[in-house]
């Protein structure tokens, strides 16, 4: 394996030499930094960057906390995560937690002892006093009590959005399907936009809800189907409830969108492969990723931030099933 004393043997510097040139501090000549970047690009070397963050004090490696990866939001989330911060010289480093409280305990009890640079976080769990400042963090979605960002889509205005396009479609009965967090998340805001809407418009209305997370999809959406069949629009909390929706509905005879209109929200399915193609509220993934880093950036810079929660606005995009 290639080291640090053979670049410095082939650049004819010191090895002290070569470490200023990598860690960019300090003073080197343009022409001894060329024969040293030189050497490095010959042998392929790649500095250890665990050993040098330690040593330099300074972290390079941000994680990222999610609670499923298999989730197409979440995915997409990551990507563009992935994607800034490499464009910094920054690692991701990526921690699953399947939504487990006890996952994300271990994950941030982790990453406090091994001095990352910032945390990126979803979580939709009570874990309020295990949350600290200690490391610069960014939360998706989530509230806390702590002076700690949050990065959000407008999920009120979704929810309007929603019930309005419903209403547009032809819908004159429309539910909200969802899941109830057991802690206050962003993601409550669909619910109560959808409410105030149909409240506006003096529109009959359904609210149907589960804790979250809803064990069972199908027999969630059956028993809804059973209570409520005569619901004609539904707005489900996610793309991936909508989906299933429509699902377990045209296993009984239940056509979209001719008898019951449907959005969802996330905005996950850009394929035109899937069929039918969903109406959805579409949450700007790519920009609340990029805010994220950048204003994980500032926090880590010790920059102040001009507010606590950012909120980005969300659009309707038409699809087959309204």
């Amino acid at each position: 394996m290639t080291s640090i004393k053979d670049v410095a043997n082939l650049a004819g510097v010191a090895v002290g030499t070569v470490s200023r040139v990598i860690n960019n501090s300090g003073a080197v000549k343009p022409k001894t930094r060329q024969k040293v970047e030189a050497a490095i690009q010959e042998l392929n070397y790649f500095p250890n960057e665990v050993a040098r963050n330690f040593k330099m004090q300074k972290s390079k490696m941000v994680a990222l906390l999610l609670p499923s990866i298999w989730n197409p939001f979440f995915s997409e989330l990551a990507y563009y995560i992935e994607d800034e911060l490499d464009q910094e010289g920054y690692k991701l480093m990526l921690c699953n937690s399947g939504g487990k409280p006890e996952k994300e305990l271990y994950y941030l009890d982790m990453l406090r002892q091994n001095k990352v640079a910032g945390i990126v976080g979803i979580t939709y769990n009570d874990i309020e006093n295990n949350v600290s400042n200690d490391i610069p963090i960014v939360s998706i979605d989530r509230h806390f009590n702590k002076k700690i960002t949050c990065v959000t889509s407008d999920n009120y205005e979704g929810g309007r959005l929603a019930l309005r396009e419903l209403v547009k479609a032809g819908a004159r009965k429309p539910a909200f399907m969802g899941s109830v967090t057991s802690v206050f998340s962003e993601t409550m805001n669909r619910r109560e936009g959808f409410i105030h809407e149909a409240q506006a418009l003096g529109v009959d209305y359904v609210i149907y809800e589960k804790p979250d997370p809803i064990v069972d999809n199908q027999a969630f959406i059956n028993e809804f189907l059973h209570n409520h069949g005569d619901a004609d629009g539904i707005f489900a909390i996610t793309d991936m409830l909508a989906a299933c929706y429509i699902d377990q509905a045209s296993k009984q005879g239940i056509r979209v969108p001719e008898d019951v209109k449907v959005i969802g929200y996330d905005g996950i399915q850009d394929s035109p492969y899937f069929h039918p193609i969903l109406s959805t509220i579409r949450q700007p993934v790519e920009e609340m990723a990029r805010m994220s880093i950048k204003l994980l950036y500032d926090k880590i810079e010790g920059i102040p931030l001009e507010k606590q929660v950012y909120r980005i606005p969300v659009a309707f995009r038409q699809g087959e099933t309204t």
